[in-house]
């Protein structure tokens, strides 16, 4: 459908296949990672920089790899092993303000499968400056590991409900994580 002025309506837009990943160490607590970007003051988006790892799906590869290599791409992490995988998918539309840019305005969001993993290795593992053994391009600047409960009030608020979805789907995993 087109609007007023002959433009494709952002509701008719697809949706950016995506995958998360919820990184569990073996206190119970969540990796997080701040996004690399220039601080703005005046970008109210700068409050909210902390996130999972998370990133697209190539053409024919499955979620689940997906997962592993998004990981392995944004933090070096590979000493994992799986804890579980999210019932449904989950969505976004991003707001008006991002949508012309994100993608060169070609998705009106991401729809997202989300795994957990126990995180079985050093933290000498973790690389967000150089992730990919220096492969891959940085996204992290920083990270910190965090409980559970308290991700949706630090991601940006157009991706709460899915950061709101992921805590109710994994929640008995903090846990199970400290369990073993």
């Amino acid at each position: 459908m087109r609007g007023a002025r002959g433009q494709q309506l952002r509701t008719d837009l697809p949706y950016r296949s995506c995958v998360g990943v919820m990184l569990l160490n073996k206190a119970g607590r969540v990796f997080i990672g701040r996004r690399r970007s220039e601080p703005n003051p005046n970008d109210p988006a700068s409050a909210y920089a902390w996130q999972m790892p998370q990133g697209g799906i190539d053409p024919g590869e499955e979620p689940y790899q997906a997962a592993l290599r998004e990981l392995y791409e944004e933090t070096s992490i590979r000493s994992v092993t799986p804890l579980a995988e999210a019932p449904e998918w989950y969505s976004y539309d991003l707001p008006s303000v991002v949508a012309g840019r994100a993608w060169r305005g070609r998705y009106r969001g991401q729809t997202q499968r989300w795994f957990a993993f126990r995180f079985e290795g050093s933290e000498d593992e973790i690389n967000v400056q150089q992730p990919g053994g220096g492969r891959h391009k940085s996204e992290f600047d920083e990270w910190r590991w965090e409980a559970m409960e308290r991700l949706p009030e630090l991601i940006i608020p157009f991706k709460r409900p899915v950061y709101e979805n992921v805590v109710a789907a994994f929640s008995d995993l903090a846990e199970m994580a400290r369990q073993d």
